[in-house]
């Protein structure tokens, strides 16, 4: 398993705690990620990986044909960050081989409420 560079938890703390005043957005946005999106909780799921995850958060909520459009699947779930985008690749083949409950496991990991993590940017 590659070692990751932030998760949303970490720096969320990170932000918190040092009183960050600029959007967390900022910290992420340029960096390897996979993610899995919702469409309400315990819905439809997709998993992606991405190089810009605020920008392909935004392609999806703006999607008017596609997986996401068909399914409203715009909700940011879970998210990890690399340093590589080939560790990414791999880490997103490992979680879409995975069944369904290990994708609700890994999303209530960090965010049990379900919320939209891509709100706070």
């Amino acid at each position: 398993m590659p070692e990751y560079k932030h998760s949303v938890t970490a720096l969320a703390s990170y932000v918190i705690a040092n009183e960050v005043k600029q959007p967390l957005g900022a910290f992420i946005s340029m960096q390897p990620a996979v993610y899995i999106l919702f469409n309400r909780p315990y819905g439809t799921l997709y998993t992606g990986v991405t190089n810009d995850i605020k920008r392909r958060i935004a392609e999806h909520k703006q999607r008017s044909s596609g997986f996401t459009a068909k399914y409203n699947v715009t909700k940011l779930g879970y998210c990890e960050y690399f340093q590589d985008i080939r560790d990414a690749i791999k880490r997103e083949k490992q979680i879409k081989s995975g069944n369904r409950k290990k994708k609700i496991d890994l999303i209530n990991s960090i965010n049990p409420a379900w919320n939209d993590l891509s709100n706070c940017w």
